[in-house]
């Protein structure tokens, strides 16, 4: 059978005193004498008591707890970003509950409303890639919680947005294959749908203009970005009649997968095929050869969020409008797009 919970109740009754005095023993209250508290400390940790957080916050209409929405923890990039948010928010004496999507749209919606009914005081969140719908996001503004997003994230719904410069991206990664004396550059992307992956495409395809480069539907490929997509969508390049001469993909996840396809072929990289992710995750500089990838700086996104949050909160703005932080993006170049360290 489970166990009654343990309330202030059965505390006061075992030392024959208020429930409210309870309470504010266990709040450390200066009308409570140093006698009584210690009392109150002992008989809590004898029978075990816990706190009733969720009735605590409604009582107070404030939780101290934070709600962080990725599309997966298993990412060097969200779990730095995570690590960053939780570092500045204890300091500010907030706890984080971490939730993942795993790219649903349905288990977004689920852990919103999970976070909603915890009574968190803000959320923070990277968005699915499945997300079209924003209504679950609007139902957190329409409650007056802040709203933080983060790499992912609409414009729509006007709410503050911290990321790097997904377009621009794109063109220092065209720019510096196109200065290894790549001409016809693939791009493995994410979907359209999703803002950064559309701006990585956009920046992809005014690059290609910017350097008079071909442009043909057959070279840029939309992917869920996994280790799985990668490896199928580089033997789709490699089917071509025309070959690339360099592949850009907009993760690192399926660039590693695409790497694993070019070695198996005894393709040369990247004297015959050059190779870029994004992303930076560690193990680009552990493979043969390492991977060139562009840093999105998730140590500076994880601090941002989180002092976004702790600006809506002091200031107990109810009204969000859009403030971006758009950081500046910085590629590593590794021995997989650079030609000059192969000879």
């Amino acid at each position: 059978m489970k166990k009654k919970r343990t309330t202030i109740k059965d505390i006061a009754n075992v030392l024959n005193i208020s429930a409210a005095a309870v309470s504010k023993a266990l709040h450390n209250d200066s009308r409570i004498s140093e006698k009584t508290k210690e009392n109150v400390r002992q008989v809590a940790k004898n029978l075990h008591y816990q706190p009733n957080h969720l009735a605590s916050a409604l009582r107070s209409g404030k939780s101290n707890l934070v709600g962080v929405i990725v599309p997966r923890t298993n990412s060097n990039f969200f779990s730095s970003v995570i690590q960053n948010i939780e570092e500045v928010l204890n300091k500010k004496g907030y706890s984080i509950i971490i939730t993942q999507s795993n790219e649903s749209y349905d288990k977004e919606c689920k852990s919103i409303d999970t976070l909603l009914y915890t009574q968190v005081d803000g959320i923070i969140a990277s968005m699915a890639n499945e997300t079209v719908d924003l209504s679950y996001y609007e139902k957190v503004k329409s409650k007056g919680i802040p709203l933080i997003l983060f790499d992912r994230g609409e414009n729509d719904l006007n709410v503050d947005y911290i990321g790097i410069d997904d377009y621009n991206s794109s063109h220092i990664i065209v720019e510096h294959l196109v200065n290894q004396k790549c001409k016809r550059i693939a791009h493995i992307g994410g979907f359209k749908r999703t803002r950064i992956f559309n701006n990585r495409i956009r920046g992809y395809i005014d690059a290609l203009k910017k350097y008079n480069l071909p442009l043909d539907d057959e070279l840029l490929i939309e992917s869920n970005l996994t280790i799985e997509d990668g490896r199928a969508k580089m033997k789709q390049l490699l089917s071509l009649k025309n070959r690339p001469d360099a592949v850009y993909v907009a993760g690192d996840y399926a660039a590693l997968g695409a790497l694993q396809v070019l070695n198996e072929n005894n393709i040369s990289i990247p004297n015959d095929i050059a190779l870029v992710g994004f992303g930076n995750e560690p193990f680009t500089d552990m493979v043969t050869p390492r991977i060139s990838s562009v840093n999105q700086h998730s140590e500076e996104i994880g601090k941002q969020a989180a002092n976004a949050f702790l600006k809506h909160n002091k200031e107990n703005i109810v009204e969000q409008t859009l403030n971006k932080i758009i950081l500046n993006a910085e590629l590593i170049v590794r021995d997989s797009s650079n030609k000059k360290t192969s000879l």
